[in-house]
């Protein structure tokens, strides 16, 4: 009776959460919503700047400590949405709406999985719940800025849309921004130091450029030009020509390597890191959240998008309700069945991690 009364409630919460606006920096009425919810539950919690978070009943300072984490910001709906995206309708067991997927059903699945353990003693591990803002744009007041109030995170669990199978590493994300200089002259006369001509030179370079060390669940370190801009009219040879360089780091390597690398090998005048914060994450094979869930029949994998994981200095899991792929997409949803299993498969998993 429990489990339905969650999955009852935490459907309700779902809805309520995306009839309120919360773009990212404007999510103080749904922190409310959250809010409300430990309220209601007689939970203990509290409110840093659009972050609420709460501890288990039983807290001991001696166990380890795990964090339950996802966020309830979320992107501004996109051009292409056919329905209005803070309605929250259900229809053929779809619940449509803005953040519902992202991340709306982990978010709620995880409350009420930190509900359900909440009374519980003797658990091994300390369960600490943060409902966490400025996600979508990687924000300094979101977990970047609750985590020193926290207490110590020894391993976490980050609620984003997996089809509820084990996302056991993370990329990382560096941007770098980079320069090809030449000699700036009128296009009527001969210039063979041409900014825009020996950048084809550098595209190639970066086309072609592999890291050596390969990671067995994310693969190779992705490294992407993804904006060039020069010139101002068309008489005239620029002098620069300006580079987006967008890498996607694997486990193999710090962002600290990556930064290192490029500035040493790529064939550009100027290059730099826009920041380093953002680095790849990772849990061991043998954890016991990740033994646990292989146990309940979840898959492993790594994920190339990034969360909040990258904002952790402690093994972390990405696991969650939903589907990556319907994320920031129009007419955004998740399946009611879905937030009822995740519930139960979060459930499931910690009653075999917490009680071992």
């Amino acid at each position: 009776m429990q489990m339905k009364k969650l999955q009852k409630e935490a459907l309700q919460l779902l809805q309520n959460l995306i009839r309120t606006q919360s773009f990212s920096g404007e999510e103080d009425k749904t922190a409310d919503l959250l809010e409300r919810w430990f309220t209601t539950h007689n939970i203990p919690h509290q409110r840093s700047l659009n972050n609420v978070w709460a501890t288990s009943k039983y807290f001991d300072d001696t166990k380890p400590n795990l964090l339950l984490n996802s966020h309830h910001d979320t992107v501004k709906p996109n051009s292409a949405y056919t329905r209005d995206p803070f309605e929250a309708k259900i229809e053929n067991g779809k619940l449509y709406g803005l953040g519902s997927n992202d991340a709306g059903g982990c978010l709620v699945s995880l409350l009420a999985a930190f509900t359900y353990f909440y009374a519980e003693e003797d658990l091994k591990y300390n369960l600490i719940f943060a409902g966490t803002a400025e996600e979508e744009i990687n924000g300094k007041n979101g977990i970047a800025a609750l985590l020193p109030k926290l207490p110590r995170i020894d391993v976490a669990i980050v609620g984003e849309p997996t089809l509820m199978n084990l996302a056991v590493a993370e990329k990382g994300l560096i941007v770098f921004d980079a320069v090809v200089k030449g000699t700036p002259s009128h296009a009527a006369h001969p210039n063979t130091d041409n900014s825009i001509y020996k950048t084809a030179r550098v595209l190639n370079w970066f086309e072609n450029f592999k890291l050596e060390k390969v990671s067995e669940s994310l693969g190779i370190v992705k490294v992407t030009v993804t904006q060039i801009k020069a010139g101002s009219q068309h008489n005239v040879v620029p002098a620069r020509t300006h580079l987006v360089i967008d890498v996607r780091v694997n486990d193999k390597y710090s962002n600290a390597e990556i930064e290192q690398i490029l500035k040493e090998k790529a064939p550009v005048d100027e290059i730099s890191a826009r920041s380093l914060r953002l680095n790849s994450s990772s849990i061991p094979i043998d954890h016991d959240l990740v033994k646990a869930g292989i146990e309940t029949g979840m898959a492993t994998y790594g994920s190339p998008t990034l969360s909040d994981q990258a904002m952790l200095s402690c093994p972390s899991l990405k696991l969650g309700p939903g589907d990556s792929t319907r994320s920031h997409s129009a007419d955004e949803f998740i399946y009611v069945k879905e937030i009822e299993e995740g519930i139960e498969k979060y459930i499931e998993l910690l009653e075999k991690a917490l009680r071992k």
